[in-house]
């Protein structure tokens, strides 16, 4: 996420600087430094963002789960965490999820294809 989005994000959420540094736990100098683009925004606040942005009333929905969307056939869905807990509408949030065959290392890599996925593009 870099600064542009962050603030996107922030005023989609019609959020103050201190309102967002509160909900995101961190300082409101670092939410002002995300948004100068002096800092990287760090992945778990990259993720409340997107978690929170997702709980908006008003939002649309994603109606299908992931495993439906990616035609995931029942061995691997029984091998991935959005299956085991249901949350095939928040697939992205979960680490170890077994998006195009694989299990991703880290935040970074694993977004980089669910900012392709239909069920994270509707945040965006």
């Amino acid at each position: 996420m870099d600064s542009k989005e962050f603030s996107r994000f922030r005023k989609r959420l019609s959020k103050t600087q201190k309102q967002m540094a509160q909900l995101l736990g961190v300082s409101i100098k670092a939410v002002h430094s995300y948004e100068q683009g002096w800092r990287s925004v760090p992945a778990h606040v990259e993720r409340q963002m997107f978690f929170l942005t997702s709980r908006m009333r008003g939002n649309p929905k994603v109606s299908k789960s992931c495993w439906v969307i990616n035609k995931c056939p029942p061995d691997k869905k029984k091998k991935c965490p959005a299956w085991e807990f249901q949350a095939g509408k928040l697939c992205w949030f979960i680490n170890g999820t077994i998006c195009d065959g694989a299990v991703y290392k880290n935040w970074k890599e694993k977004m980089k294809l669910c900012r392709s996925c239909e069920v994270l593009a509707h945040l965006m």
